[in-house]
C-alpha cells in the first residue's frame, strides 16, 4: 500500500525555487517522488535547483510572476497539477516613517499579487485536479509585529486571509489551500535580517525560539504534508513552524 505521505506521480507546481526555502521544498518534494515543475527568476540558480532533483520528468521555466506577460507564458506550458506551493517572496526591512510608495509596491508585487493572480490564472484555466491541493508560504511576522517589517508583514497577512476565502471557493472540487508560517529561517533571507546583529545579539534572539531557528527542511516537512494525501481533510489553516516562538 503506498504511504499517504508519498507525492508519486503528483505533478506540483513550485515557484520561487531557485534559492532558499523554494529551491529545498522542491528537492525535499522529489525525493517523495513528486514530478515537479519549478519557476524562478533567475534561470542560472533555478538551474542549480533543476540539477539537485531527484528522479526524471521535472521541468524548469524561468519566469517573474509579476509580470502578466510570463504568467501567461508559465500558464501555457502547464499540465493539470496535482499541487502548488507558492514559496517565491522578497523581504524589506524598513520603519514605516521611511517607506514610499515604490517599497509598498516592490514588496506587495511579488508576496501577494503575483501568487492571488497566478492562483487565478491556474483556477480559470482549470489547471487543478480536484483533490488538489495548495500551500502559500506566509510568515509568522502576519501576526507578530516586529519594527521594520511593516510591509513584509502586511503583504503576508494579506496571503494569509486570501488563502482562506479560496480555500472556501474550492472547496466543492476538493482542491485544499492552506499556508505555512514559518519563524527565522536559515536563509540568505536570514542573513539579511540578522547581519546587522553582533554574535551576542544573534544568541539572544534564537533564545526566543525554544526549539531552535526553524530550517528549510522542517518548512519542505511541513510542505510535504500539506500536498500528501495524509492531509486529505485539512484545509483553510495556518500551520506554523516558528520553533516555539509565538508561545515564548
Amino acid at each position: 500500500m503506498e504511504s499517504p505521505f508519498s507525492l508519486k506521480d503528483k505533478l506540483i507546481l513550485v515557484t520561487g525555487a531557485s534559492s532558499g526555502i523554494g529551491r529545498h521544498i522542491a528537492i525535499v518534494l522529489s525525493k517523495a517522488g513528486a514530478k515537479l515543475v519549478i519557476t524562478g527568476r533567475d534561470n542560472a540558480r533555478l538551474e542549480e535547483t533543476f540539477s539537485q532533483l531527484n528522479g526524471a520528468e521535472h521541468e524548469k521555466i524561468t519566469c517573474d510572476l509579476t509580470s502578466a506577460q510570463d504568467r501567461d507564458i508559465l500558464i501555457s506550458q502547464l499540465s493539470k497539477l496535482n499541487g502548488v506551493v507558492h514559496t517565491a517572496g522578497v523581504l524589506e526591512i524598513k520603519p514605516v516613517k521611511f517607506i514610499d510608495e515604490d517599497d509598498l509596491q516592490n514588496i506587495n508585487s511579488v508576496n501577494y499579487s503575483a501568487p492571488v493572480l497566478l492562483s487565478q490564472a491556474l483556477l480559470e484555466n482549470k489547471l487543478l485536479l480536484p483533490k488538489s491541493s495548495i500551500v502559500f508560504i506566509t510568515s509568522i511576522a502576519a501576526n507578530i509585529g516586529a519594527v521594520g517589517f511593516g510591509i513584509y508583514s502586511g503583504s503576508k497577512g494579506a496571503l494569509t486571509s486570501f488563502a482562506r476565502v479560496l480555500a472556501l471557493e474550492t472547496a466543492p472540487q476538493k482542491i485544499r489551500v492552506n499556508c505555512i508560517a514559518p519563524g527565522m529561517v536559515k536563509t540568505p533571507m536570514f542573513d539579511i535580517t540578522t547581519d546587522s546583529l553582533s554574535e551576542e545579539a544573534l544568541s539572544e534572539n534564537e533564545k526566543l525560539y525554544p526549539l531552535g531557528f526553524v530550517t528549510p527542511s522542517d518548512v519542505a516537512n511541513g510542505v510535504l504534508f500539506l500536498l500528501a494525501d495524509a492531509s486529505e481533510k485539512v484545509t483553510g489553516i495556518t500551520l506554523t513552524i516558528d520553533g516555539g516562538l509565538s508561545i515564548s
